[in-house]
């Protein structure tokens, strides 16, 4: 095979891969966040406590992350049809990328969200917040950091679920390594695959320390005092002495 012709495979596969990493860590994000928010919130001691919901909730993301992903593939075969039509190329692989990501990523907010000072959140009790106050000027801004932390953990984790996928005609670098590397004898091709997955793991995970360091250091997306400070009642407007007046 000619490097023009690996070029184009390459490009084309390149794209595929960041394609379905994307959609996937997006819905991982909007699905995993409210979930691993909700099981610190409904756990012993919570401000929304419920053992019953924590229990249930608990239990079905222990589920779903206790499936090896190409099982999970197979079972959401049926379900990934009806939503997309198919259960080949990129669209239909980003539903089993993103259900495999979601309790993954709850778990992770779940851990990052638990180291969260409680004192800013009784802080923010006493001055009246109610819980999605908190959860929204305190809980979340004080673990971006830790979630930003857990995204890169979990794009890197389906950077390598992609890599899979492409076993079963999903596309992707995965698909070319398969495909083309080993099924054809094409090591060099293979070994490219392996060195560009490498890259993007090491830039997506050199990107997200940075900016995990650059939150951390600068105490999160603001610091505390400015957050407690929107929770503060406006100052009465000073008094008129009438004697000093008279």
């Amino acid at each position: 095979m000619t490097w023009s012709e690996m070029q184009s495979l390459l490009s084309q596969a390149s794209w595929d891969t960041l394609y379905m990493v994307g959609w996937a860590t997006l819905i991982a994000v909007v699905g995993g966040l409210p979930l691993g928010i909700l099981l610190v919130l409904t756990d012993r001691g919570g401000l929304l406590q419920n053992v019953v919901a924590n229990k249930v909730i608990g239990q079905v993301v222990n589920i779903a992350r206790s499936l090896p992903f190409i099982i999970l593939m197979v079972a959401l075969m049926g379900f990934t049809r009806t939503l997309t039509g198919t259960t080949i190329g990129r669209e239909a692989a980003i539903v089993p990328l993103a259900v495999g990501a979601i309790p993954f990523f709850a778990r992770l907010v779940e851990t990052a969200v638990r180291e969260v000072d409680g004192g800013l959140v009784e802080a923010v009790q006493s001055m009246g917040g109610n819980t999605w106050t908190v959860v929204r000027k305190v809980l979340v801004p004080e673990s971006l950091p830790s979630l930003i932390s857990s995204t890169t953990t979990t794009i890197v984790a389906l950077i390598g679920y992609s890599a899979m996928a492409g076993t079963v005609g999903a596309g992707g670098l995965g698909d070319i390594a398969i495909r083309y590397g080993y099924q054809r004898f094409e090591t060099q091709l293979m070994w490219i695959t392996v060195a560009i997955l490498a890259v993007v793991i090491s830039l997506i995970q050199f990107a997200g320390d940075y900016a995990a360091r650059a939150l951390h250091g600068r105490g999160g997306r603001s610091g505390p005092a400015p957050r407690l400070r929107l929770l503060r009642a406006e100052p009465e407007p000073a008094r008129t002495d009438v004697s000093k007046a008279a």
